[in-house]
């Protein structure tokens, strides 16, 4: 057996966080025993997990416990979701419902501009010319069912072209998408016109393979390119998706810290929540987001400030200071004796932590003990990403 199989089938017996080493590709994911399991591929930058999960039906909302981090609120969002009004399979309302079901706090519906294939003037089912040309008509139908629920729905669309570069773009924060669609014909002057309007731009799914659609090549590395750079130079860009729908790209993780970019896991959902990922399945993509307040004008404020964790698949990637501190708000330490820690985990974020190559998981409110070795300072929360292959480490005592 080879080293890198041999490293494989040790990792995967100890529970290690093999799922984010650079020469596994494709991972399976069995959200029942959350066992990771890997083929033995070549290196590659697009990562896949299997999101199945079943759960009951006729459930309560999921409680997502995570306390406050200083002095901000830890608000659970996804800002890449679809609806019949592009290529999505369900209303806009039913995505409000889905948030609730998550226990999710803010969305937002992006719909496509340039790709309506069900309701339009053009689609399967035709609008009349005067709602065939709004392009504000999902948020319009969503936000008196989100007010009611108490979802904070932002205003988005998804700048949607079919070559790489430039691929496919959020906006989110309009004001008004109509003029962004005015110039369709132009990407850049779609960003503009965003960003005119005071938008966060999210470039979306970077290592989406589908070169006919606004993807890469099939197994091509991924690249921040030039055009990219120009629109994050002219301030048309703002974060990147690091983990979108069941893929994942870690080496987004080093261009967000290199260019002061914000990470985001978002599920760009396209048919319902159940017969994508399940009843709240704990697996599914979440951003979490730092703000001052539960509202709209917080959120965005801490999106400009690149105050956003990405968590899914068991795993958070995130920014120095930010996912340290969030760490330190949901893991409780206590020295028990000289070199004896006892740690709870007072939040419902997955955590596992090594200690001298062993692992040791901290399920919610269950007290854990862990022995530091003389000399030993760090823990290394192996789930927990400050970059690619760069696992948070914590200065315990």
């Amino acid at each position: 057996m080879s080293n890198r199989r041999e490293f494989l089938k040790r990792s995967l017996m100890l529970g290690t966080a093999v799922a984010w080493t650079p020469f596994s590709r494709t991972l399976g994911m069995d959200a029942a025993s959350q066992q990771v399991t890997s083929p033995d591929t070549e290196a590659g930058d697009t990562y896949t997990v299997n999101m199945k999960y079943i759960s009951a039906p006729d459930i309560p909302p999921r409680q997502i416990v995570i306390p406050d981090v200083g002095e901000f609120k830890t608000l659970k969002g996804d800002f890449h979701i679809h609806t019949l009004f592009s290529d999505g399979l369900v209303m806009p309302c039913n995505r409000v419902d889905e948030a609730v079901q998550n226990g999710l706090d803010v969305i937002s519906i992006t719909d496509h501009i340039e790709y309506r294939p069900y309701f339009s003037g053009a689609g399967r089912w035709k609008l009349n010319s005067e709602q065939a040309n709004n392009y504000n008509l999902w948020y319009e139908i969503a936000r008196p069912e989100a007010e009611k629920k108490n979802i904070l729905l932002m205003h988005g669309a998804e700048i949607t072209k079919s070559t790489m570069a430039p691929g496919h773009f959020n906006a989110l924060f309009l004001q008004d998408v109509n003029p962004v669609a005015a110039v369709v014909d132009d990407w850049r002057k779609m960003l503009q016109v965003a960003a005119e309007q005071g938008a966060f731009l999210l470039w979306n799914h970077p290592g989406w393979e589908a070169p006919k659609s606004g993807g890469i090549e099939k197994g091509a590395p991924l690249r921040f390119m030039p055009e990219h750079e120009e629109a994050r130079k002219k301030g048309w860009l703002h974060g990147i998706e690091l983990f979108n729908y069941k893929e994942y790209y870690p080496v987004v993780s080093d261009w967000c810290n290199e260019r002061d970019l914000a990470l985001f896991a978002n599920s760009d959902i396209h048919d319902s929540e159940l017969n994508t990922y399940g009843i709240q399945n704990p697996l599914r993509p979440i951003t979490l987001v730092l703000a001052k307040e539960r509202t709209l004008e917080s959120v965005k404020e801490a999106f400009f400030a690149k105050r956003t964790i990405a968590w899914a698949a068991n795993t958070l990637w995130g920014r120095e200071p930010w996912l340290p501190e969030l760490f330190k708000a949901s893991v409780e330490i206590k020295t028990v004796t000289p070199g004896t820690l006892e740690l709870t985990n007072k939040s419902s974020l997955p955590i596992t932590v090594s200690l001298g190559g062993s692992s040791l998981e901290l399920p919610k409110d269950v007290k854990r003990q862990v022995y530091l070795a003389a000399g030993q300072q760090k823990l290394t929360v192996t789930n927990w990403m400050t970059g690619m292959n760069k696992p948070l480490e914590i200065m315990p005592v």
